[in-house]
C-alpha cells in the first residue's frame, strides 16, 4: 500500500478529523503533510484527534448501538434458560428431606461406634 493509500485509512479510521477541514481549521494538505512526518504517532496527532472524553454524544451512542446490534437475544435466553435448569437440578440434588435420609434405629443404650 503506497503513502496516500495509508492516509487515506488513517483518515477512514478517526473521522474527527474532517470537523477541523469543514472549519477551514486545516485542509487535507496540511493533514497530509503531517502524517507523511511523523505518521501515526500519538504525539503529533494529539491535538486533532483529542480523547474518548471529547467524543460527541452521537457518536457514543453510535458505538453502544452497534455493539447492540450484534447481540442474539434468543441465544443468551437460551443460555439463561439452560442455567437455570442447571441450577434446579443441583436444588433438587442437595435438598435434604426427611425422607431422603435413611432411618436407623439404635438402641438407647448403644453408643456410637458401639
Amino acid at each position: 500500500m503506497d503513502k496516500k493509500a495509508e492516509f487515506k485509512a488513517f483518515v477512514g479510521s478517526h473521522p474527527e478529523l474532517i470537523t477541523f477541514v469543514r472549519n477551514k481549521e486545516m485542509t487535507w494538505q496540511d493533514f497530509y503533510e503531517i502524517y507523511d512526518l511523523y505518521g501515526t504517532s500519538e504525539s503529533a496527532w494529539k491535538k486533532y484527534l483529542g480523547n474518548e472524553n471529547t467524543r460527541g454524544k452521537e457518536a457514543i451512542l453510535s458505538d453502544l448501538t452497534g455493539l447492540l446490534k450484534g447481540v442474539n437475544l434468543d441465544s443468551i435466553q437460551n443460555h439463561v434458560n439452560n442455567a437455570q435448569k442447571a441450577i434446579n437440578i443441583i436444588q433438587e440434588l442437595t435438598k435434604k428431606t426427611p425422607e431422603a435420609l435413611p432411618k436407623i434405629e439404635r438402641p438407647i443404650t448403644k453408643f456410637y461406634g458401639d
